[in-house]
């Protein structure tokens, strides 16, 4: 008996090494793997920012060489031209540029025009220098007040005579950094030294990595430790809230400001993703063993007991084997009847996707063919811009298309979107205009009761617009056979909830005690091109919002849908 236990634990934690080594071979590859497309993202990042700051750079690199040419300032330098007029040009172009200071210096450095503040060009001679060695210069300092300034020197003088001068813009760093939108990431330009000049992260302004400078002047880069994994740098960072503990660090040089771009990208969302995919396939790697337990136990069990009865009674032997070779054959047929009926279940899932998919896709599949049809007409008749109006509409349905899978997968896995404050006018009127043509088609006059101020609800705009189009698309279909087709669409503003009702003339609902329920649908064979689906997934997109919908016949004729939806907090109110 003791021996027989120690197998048992010996295989059993041999089965755990086992499923323990899988779900680490599954999250490294899953790691690494989400890690490239990181890196791939991240450099596409590096590279937009680096080419904002150049953009930024360029203007008053080009407003040096332009002050260079400027012949009232090349007079001056020669010792003629007027002073007064030199300045005023200088002032013009500073509040033009919005640069902080302009000077036009000689070639001894006696400053003789200038226009902005007054800054300390001790740093700036590198650029200086330069300039009055016939090239264009360049140099990035900190001033006495903490700025971080850069100048560009271009060189002044007559065609054929010594550079007599040179003319210097100074931009203050900081003003570049306000017009920056708010990124997701961390991203810095260092120089030579290690120095931040320029970030997207007010902590890391001045903070140096190579010692460089006064300490009193640049403080010390957060704390990290770096580590290769699978060819990416990654850092671990110990800097505060706003950097992400463990980061990828990706660089692009930038020679012709005399700056390295940097940029910190979270491997977060890859360890997350390689945690899921790990945790799932030893989840099933367990589940897969303990099935083999279960089964090995039971064969073990049945065994014993067919000895002890063999041993007992030997002239049952006969009819023991009997019905041992009959338990084998129903066993067979019961592990051929599971086989079947989990296939089945699996076609009856993605039937049930493939219909839901085509049934949603359908409306902007048909907007984008009638637009497409539209642009290849206007552009035979030689009118590109109607024809790029009918392109751009074509372009934001596909994107539209994308959210709507999106949508689907996030009900079918009951995945929850972050429900924010939405507009239902808004709603409404971007589905009216995706179903106009469909409407207009089928001869259905829209009357929508617009209000004159937004009616802000909590939802996901994206998936409200799905459920107006579900509604207005069934009310379409519920009129094609009759006399008269209204549609009529309002919206009703209570205390705590907003009421969006959606009314039609047609035959009305045959069981309103059923319309929700999936797959069932009211239209006639061959006339529908859904599967009974679109109901039932805006009932659940509704319920995910705290919302309700009801549908009922109204007592004119036809049916009315009514979406109850949790009104806004507006303002605080």
């Amino acid at each position: 008996m003791k021996g027989l236990f120690s197998r048992r634990f010996g295989a059993v934690a041999l089965f755990l090494a086992a499923v323990a080594a899988c779900a680490g071979g599954v999250w490294w590859f899953s790691f690494t793997s989400t890690l490239d497309q990181l890196g791939i993202r991240g450099r596409a990042d590096l590279a937009l920012s680096s080419d904002r700051l150049s953009a930024q750079m360029r203007r008053y690199r080009e407003l040096a060489v332009l002050l260079s040419d400027h012949p009232t300032l090349g007079a001056l330098v020669t010792g003629g031209g007027d002073e007064q007029l030199a300045n005023a040009i200088l002032r013009l172009k500073a509040d033009q540029t919005g640069t902080q200071e302009i000077r036009l210096l000689a070639g001894d450095g006696t400053l003789l025009a200038s226009a902005g503040e007054d800054y300390d060009d001790i740093g700036a001679r590198p650029a200086f220098r330069r300039a009055m060695n016939g090239a264009l210069g360049s140099a990035h300092y900190v001033n006495d007040q903490g700025q971080r300034l850069f100048t560009f020197g271009a060189p002044v003088g007559t065609p054929g005579l010594p550079i007599g001068g040179a003319i210097l813009v100074t931009i203050d760093l900081s003003e570049i950094e306000w017009n920056w939108p708010s990124d997701p990431f961390a991203v810095f330009f260092t120089d030579d030294t290690g120095v931040v000049y320029v970030t997207s992260r007010s902590e890391l302004i001045l903070a140096s990595r190579g010692g460089g400078g006064d300490t009193g002047t640049y403080q010390s880069f957060p704390p990290y430790n770096i580590q290769s994994i699978g060819g990416h740098r990654l850092w671990d960072i110990d800097g505060g809230r706003y950097l992400p503990g463990q980061a990828m660090h990706l660089t692009q040089p930038m020679p012709v400001i005399g700056m390295t771009g940097e940029i910190l990208i979270d491997t977060a969302p890859a360890r997350r993703i390689a945690f899921l995919q790990s945790a799932v396939a030893g989840a099933l790697a367990l589940a897969i063993g303990a099935m083999f337990y279960v089964a090995a136990e039971r064969r073990r069990t049945m065994a014993e007991k067919l000895i002890a009865e063999a041993a007992a009674n030997a002239r049952l032997e006969a009819r023991v084997a009997t019905r041992t070779a009959e338990l084998s054959t129903a066993n067979e047929t019961l592990r051929k009847a599971q086989a079947d009926l989990v296939q089945a279940d699996k076609l009856t899932a993605l039937g049930q996707m493939s219909a839901g998919i085509s049934h949603e896709l359908n409306q902007p599949l048909m907007a984008i063919r009638s637009f497409a049809e539209n642009a290849e007409t206007y552009l035979g008749r030689g009118k590109p811009e109607a024809a790029g109006e009918n392109l751009s509409r074509i372009s934001e349905l596909a994107r539209r298309m994308g959210r709507i899978i999106k949508n689907l997968r996030a009900f079918a896995r009951q995945e929850r979107e972050e429900i924010t404050d939405v507009d239902l006018v808004r709603v409404v009127d971007a589905v009216l205009e995706l179903a106009e043509r469909r409407l207009a088609d089928g001869g259905v006059n829209v009357s929508w009761v617009r209000p004159d101020t937004p009616a802000m609800v909590r939802g996901g705009e994206v998936r409200l617009q799905q459920v107006v189009m579900n509604l207005a698309s069934n009310a379409a279909d519920a009129m094609v056979d009759s006399d008269i087709r209204n549609l009529d669409i309002s919206i009703e503003t209570g205390a705590d909830i907003v009421m969006l009702h959606v009314r039609d003339t047609g035959p009305g609902i045959d069981d309103p005690g059923k319309i929700f329920d999936p797959f069932y649908s009211t239209k006639e064979v061959g006339k529908s091109e859904g599967m009974g689906l679109g109901l039932s997934i805006s009932y659940g997109l509704v319920q995910s919002f705290g919302g309700v919908i009801r549908g009922r016949n109204m007592a004119a004729g036809g049916a009315e849908f009514t979406v109850e939806l949790t009104r806004a907090n507006v303002g605080g109110v």
